[in-house]
């Protein structure tokens, strides 16, 4: 079993030899400047890579992206091999990243948020207490204020 760190590094490796390939040395039109490497990692055995990628565009493109990047793995598994020089090459495996799709989800929440804060700003701007402005009480008199001060001492 590999150290994490081996891993680690065998994984850096693998996410910036794709990403400069797929820049570079495939000529599929389906893998356009759209696509981007944005994580790998790799299993403990160093046995397989899992390539996290996103494409920015619509669903036909993503979908197009995809079969692109399946049909080019071997090519890909071949330029990782090279440049790693390991004993077993790991077998690549891309996974479309969510993140783009949960940061816009967390984007249209803090929104909602902003506009719902905004609604109770307008509604509370023309407000008044619905008791005294100041609710603790406080000693009408002298008198009682000496009181309070003897009961203290």
């Amino acid at each position: 079993m590999a150290d994490n760190a081996r891993a680690k590094r065998l994984a850096d490796l693998i996410r910036e030899v794709v990403a400069q390939k797929l820049q570079r040395g495939i000529k599929d039109p389906r893998l356009g400047t759209h696509v981007t490497i944005t994580d790998t990692r790799v299993t403990g055995d160093l046995r397989e890579a899992t390539v996290f990628y996103t494409v920015y565009g619509d669903e036909e493109e993503r979908n197009a992206a995809a079969a692109g990047l399946e049909s080019a793995k071997g090519i890909l598994r071949s330029e990782v091999g090279r440049a790693a020089g390991v004993k077993f090459t790991p077998t690549l495996t891309f996974v479309a990243d969510a993140l783009p799709d949960t940061a816009r989800n967390i984007e249209d929440l803090l929104d909602r948020a902003r506009q719902s804060d905004a609604k109770v700003r307008e509604a509370s701007a023309g407000a008044a207490y619905a008791g005294e402005a100041d609710p603790y009480k406080k000693p009408d008199s002298e008198d009682e204020a000496d009181e309070t001060d003897d009961a203290t001492e």
